[in-house]
């Protein structure tokens, strides 16, 4: 008996004559991150992507794990094969759904005919399952409207696939589909989050993350590459380029109005990260903000922050609560690793009292009180990159 995996897709059903193409991308993003569990066949026909292991060692556990964070699946199920005969089908039933129902008390058998000739309708095939399950496990009885669970049997063009219920996926649209972003990447709960919501419409993220060594830790940057990486398990790859603030942050404290640090501070590194998103050919910025939040994430702060900028900024987060977010971090898995206690720049030199409606005229006074743009060279100048992947390839530093 032949155990396979069943990934649904559901909005991409919906691409047309644009429906091939997103397809092919979820098709090469599965096999990509799949090669982690071993060597398994994948093919697409009606919706559904079927994942077949080819020999002993593929890893099918692993591949279901992994197959239920690629973005594109709403659902994954484990499935039997058996042969498009009513018997089979039964014998199929007998030997492979008991694991499944142990520990049940009620259960109900569902169908579904794709191929409309087979012979048998779709409540005659869940009659014959449902009576050839009770056949081994007398105990159980049925439900149909409240059952302890559901077993499915799923008639297709050339095989019939036997389960019992589908897990959530990911959902959203397949990586690659939907261009690409640089997100601002702080050790904070929110920037993962939006990373995470707008890598979920197809969009290829890199990072860029801002240090101030040696008031930020080393840890503090490992603690970002954690983030970029788990992150990462949904979306494939995500690149995170670090760029040194420390002479920045601390020429701003000497130079400037304490209660416009934050908003300088800020402004330099939206051009930074534009610069960043020019060289890794992102066409758009992704922040965690959230509206007022913070003193610097109010209406007035982010108008002058977005005025040094001339690509688009993503906030998917900027209407939600901080519970929501909290919410949205613990069920992709980042929220353990965001509370960590280790600072990021943003927390240096943190004013007492930050400017909360800020003119941008007086903002741009301010910036005449040094000379911005040398020290966001130097900044830029110390850029370098880490990979943090879903592939097995975490690791090494390099150059943009």
């Amino acid at each position: 008996m032949k155990e396979i995996l069943l990934c649904k897709y559901g909005e991409l059903t919906l691409k047309g004559l644009n429906r091939g193409f997103f397809e092919k991308l979820l098709e090469r993003e599965l096999k990509k991150r799949l090669r982690l569990a071993g060597n398994f066949s994948i093919t697409h026909a009606q919706s559904t992507v079927y994942v077949e292991p080819l020999d002993d060692d593929a890893d099918i556990e692993e591949a279901f794990r992994l197959c239920r964070k690629v973005f594109g699946i709403t659902a994954v199920a484990r499935a039997a094969e058996a042969e498009k005969e009513i018997e089979a089908i039964k014998q199929t039933a007998r030997v492979y759904l008991p694991p499944y129902l142990r520990g049940k008390t009620t259960f109900r058998a569902d169908a579904r005919r794709s191929d409309k000739r087979f012979p048998i309708t779709s409540p005659q095939i869940a009659a014959e399952v449902g009576g050839a399950v009770l056949s081994v496990m007398p105990g159980l009885k049925v439900d149909l409207s409240r059952p302890d669970i559901t077993v499915m049997t799923e008639i297709r063009e050339s095989k019939a696939y036997l389960h019992a219920g589908s897990f959530p996926g990911a959902g959203g649209m397949p990586t690659g589909s939907g261009g690409k972003a640089l997100l601002l990447l702080s050790g904070g709960i929110d920037s993962p989050v939006a990373g995470y919501m707008i890598a979920k419409r197809g969009v290829i993220v890199d990072a860029v993350h801002f240090e101030s060594y040696p008031y930020t830790s080393e840890q503090a940057r490992d603690k970002v590459i954690e983030l970029a990486r788990e992150v990462a398990e949904y979306c494939g790859r995500i690149r995170v380029h670090i760029i040194s603030l420390t002479k920045l942050q601390e020429t701003l404290r000497v130079s400037c109005d304490e209660e416009y640090f934050t908003l300088l501070l800020r402004r330099s590194m939206m051009r930074l990260a534009e610069r960043t998103a020019v060289l890794c050919r992102a066409q758009a910025l992704i922040t965690g903000e959230s509206l007022a939040q913070v003193a610097s994430q109010t209406m007035q702060a982010l108008c002058v922050t977005d005025s040094v900028v001339s690509c688009p900024i993503f906030r998917p987060c900027i209407g939600m609560d901080k519970e929501e977010i909290v919410a949205v971090a613990r069920r992709i898995g980042t929220f353990d690793t965001s509370i960590l206690p280790y600072e990021d720049c943003c927390t240096v030199f943190t004013p007492r009292h930050p400017k909360t409606r800020p003119e941008l005229s007086k903002v741009a006074e301010q910036e005449t009180r040094f000379d911005w743009q040398a020290l966001e060279e130097e900044a830029f100048a110390s850029l370098y990159t880490i990979d943090a992947d879903a592939y097995g390839e975490t690791g090494a530093g390099s150059s943009l």
